[in-house]
């Protein structure tokens, strides 16, 4: 039977989070023993703080959620995550660079945030409602040739979430070169379930303990 727990990366990257909320979220994936919490850049101390001694991983975010920002400034904020105790980078590639066709940039920017947090997890978020099929499938190849761990559906902020069809599309050009997260909308346990079924390695949520309970 499955674990569904191992699976889950509970998040909260609302810009209105309290510490309240950061330390509820890390309470729970502990009493849960979720694989990771995911939390914005400027929780990631605190959030390192409340799961010592933890098994819980803890994931943030980087060029989030547009991912337009300065490829500087991307390699910096991940420096930094790492510094503050973060163990996992989940950033958003570059999509107006994708959509342009300039997929050595995009390929580089990947790579250099993955060589300036070494053996640490670099999830690549594709945010794949603003992509066609054949964007999706690029950027999926981008991603494995830079050296990402994952690609990843969406950053939740985006006008759609993950899809069945995009992680079968997702597994069909990666395959075992890298792991995918699904995440966007999932909010039941059958969903999450399936999801796995297709070869998902995590699942990005902020219903974790509702996925679990069911």
């Amino acid at each position: 039977m499955i674990n569904l727990a191992e699976y889950i990366d509970h998040t909260l990257l609302k810009a209105t989070a309290t510490e309240t909320q950061i330390k509820t979220l890390c309470q729970e994936a502990m009493t849960y023993r979720f694989k990771a919490v995911c939390v914005n850049g400027s929780w990631v101390k605190r959030a390192s703080t409340m799961l010592t001694e933890s098994s819980v991983e803890l994931a943030t975010v980087v060029g989030f959620p547009l991912g337009a920002m300065s490829k500087e400034a991307k390699v910096a904020e991940a420096k930094n995550a790492i510094v503050d105790g973060a163990h996992e980078v989940d950033m958003v590639l570059n999509i107006g660079w994708l959509k342009s066709g300039e997929y050595k940039a995009v390929q580089e920017e990947i790579a250099q945030i993955k060589k300036a947090i070494g053996s640490h997890v670099l999830k690549v978020i594709l945010e794949t409602c603003y992509l066609t099929d054949a964007e999706k499938i690029k950027a999926c190849e981008v991603a494995v040739a830079a050296g990402a761990d994952f690609v990843k559906t969406s950053t939740g902020f985006g006008s759609g979430g993950a899809t069945f069809e995009d992680v079968e599309l997702m597994k069909s050009v990666v395959g075992d070169e890298a792991l995918i997260k699904a995440s966007g909308g999932i909010r039941y346990r059958e969903t999450a379930l399936k999801y796995i079924d297709l070869g998902v390695s995590r699942i990005g949520t902020s219903s974790g303990p509702i996925l679990v309970q069911n």
